[in-house]
C-alpha cells in the first residue's frame, strides 16, 4: 500500500495565510466571509487552507502593470504636445 505523502501536507491557519500574503488576520478572516479569499476547509470550527489553493488563488489575482511597448495602458495615445 503506498502513501500518498502530498495529501497530507500541512495546512495552514488564519494567521499564517495573513503573514505569508503580508495583510491582517482581520482582512483574511473578511476575505473569507465576503467569498473574496482562497478556498478554505472547515474541520469542526477550525477554518484551514491548504497551502496549494492559497497558491492557485495568488495567482489568480488580476495584476497591474499590464502595458504596451512603448510603456503605456493599453489603448493609451500619448499627447501630442507639438499642437498646443
Amino acid at each position: 500500500m503506498s502513501t500518498n505523502h502530498s495529501a497530507f501536507e500541512r495546512l495552514l491557519n488564519d494567521h499564517e495565510v495573513a503573514a505569508l500574503v503580508g495583510v491582517s488576520v482581520a482582512t483574511v478572516r473578511r476575505w473569507r466571509l465576503l467569498r473574496r479569499g482562497p478556498q478554505y476547509l472547515r474541520i469542526g470550527v477550525l477554518i484551514r487552507y491548504r497551502p496549494e489553493s492559497v497558491r492557485q488563488w495568488l495567482d489568480d489575482r488580476p495584476t497591474g502593470g499590464d502595458t504596451d511597448s512603448d510603456g503605456l495602458p493599453p489603448g493609451a495615445q500619448l499627447e501630442d504636445s507639438s499642437h498646443a
